[in-house]
This record gives C-alpha cells, structure tokens and sequence, in this order.
C-alpha cells in the first residue's frame, strides 16, 4: 500500500525553462546557441547541479568551453535562477495529497545558486515533509546514492512510495531502488496514474 509520494522538482512542481530564459537577454540567435552549447547542454551543467565546484568554478567551466563568449556567459549565469518558472498548482497538490494521509518528499538535481535565486518560486516545498536537493549531498540523479540517501535519511519504505520524475532516466534508476514510478509529462496524466496504484 503506498503511503509516500516524491517528487522530482523540475519540469514536475516547477518549470525549467532555460530556452525562454535565454531567450529573454535578446541575443543574436548565433550567440544565443553558442551560450546553450557552453553552458544548458554541457556535460558541466550537471555538475552545476552536483554543486562540488565553487559557483566561480562553474562559471570558469562554462567560459572555458566558448571563451569568445564570455561576457554573455556571465550575464546569464548572475540572474541563473530566472530558468525556474512558477506552476500554479504545486502548492496545492501538496496540500491535498497531505491531507489525505500521505507523506511528502522531493528529490531533485538543484545548484544552489538556482535554488536560492528562486526561493520565491520554490517555497511551496516547505509544505513537504522533507527531501533531498542534489548540492546538499553533492548526488546526482540518477546515481543510486542520492535515492538511498532519501530512503535512509526519512526511513522510506519504497515499496511503499512512487516516485515521479521527467526524465526515464531517473525514473528507471528509482525502480531499481523499489519505487513504484511515474514518468511524468503532464499533473492530469500524473493524476490517473496515482489512482491506478491507489493514491486518490
């Protein structure tokens, strides 16, 4: 019987929305690309999110990959937490799921400066029960350890918790630990999905 719900955070109770942030400084469509190359598709972008490095680290590891760049770079990396959009209904369904007798966790690949730079936004997840951002413990998903630390850390039993993520990735790595999984694209889907397990 599931009694615990965890969520990933990005692009499931928030958007990610790096090409409309980029979009937002007005660059030539050239340089613009050459800024997502650098930085949002690089392989240091997930180390970003692992938080071992220094922000000026990381912000070296960028300008390193375009030098020619580099002015753009750092505009973008200032303001880095403008990537996180809001969803309305995050706070919300939260509440809900609490209010039925469920327990409340997030596990999410977070940099810190993006998180801090949103607070705004991602204050809702006061309302969990607790979770795991991945600078705290310096894990990345899908990396087993950063599931077992949550499993560990909150005494979860998986077998008795789901865990939705967008990506399969994630999604496949939480089975592996005994999770029931989603792999979400959309809250209605989610929501029949849930109900299929036996969350209402």
């Amino acid at each position: 019987m599931i009694n615990t719900v965890i969520f990933d955070l990005g692009m499931v109770l928030v958007g990610y929305c790096w090409k409309e942030y980029l979009e937002s400084f007005h660059y030539p469509e050239q340089i613009a690309g050459e800024v997502a190359e650098a930085m949002f598709l690089s392989s240091e972008w997930n180390e970003f999110d692992r938080s071992l490095l220094s922000d000026e680290e990381i912000l070296e590891s960028f300008i390193g990959n375009n030098p020619a760049r580099e002015k753009e770079i750092r505009e973008v990396f200032a303001t880095i937490g403008g990537v996180i959009k809001k969803y309305d209904y995050a706070r919300e369904w939260i509440r809900e799921l609490k209010a039925k007798g469920y327990k409340i966790y997030y596990l999410s690949n977070f940099a810190k400066k993006t998180f801090e730079q949103a607070w705004d936004i991602m204050n809702f997840i006061e309302e969990a029960d607790g979770g795991i951002l991945s600078f705290e413990i310096k894990r990345v998903k899908p990396e087993p350890e950063i599931y077992e630390t949550l499993v560990s850390r909150y005494r979860i039993v998986p077998e008795n918790a789901v865990f939705l993520d967008d990506s399969k990735a994630n999604v496949e790595a939480a089975k592996k630990i005994g999770f029931h999984t989603i792999e979400f694209t959309s809250k209605d889907k989610a929501l029949k999905e849930l109900m299929a397990l036996g969350v209402k």
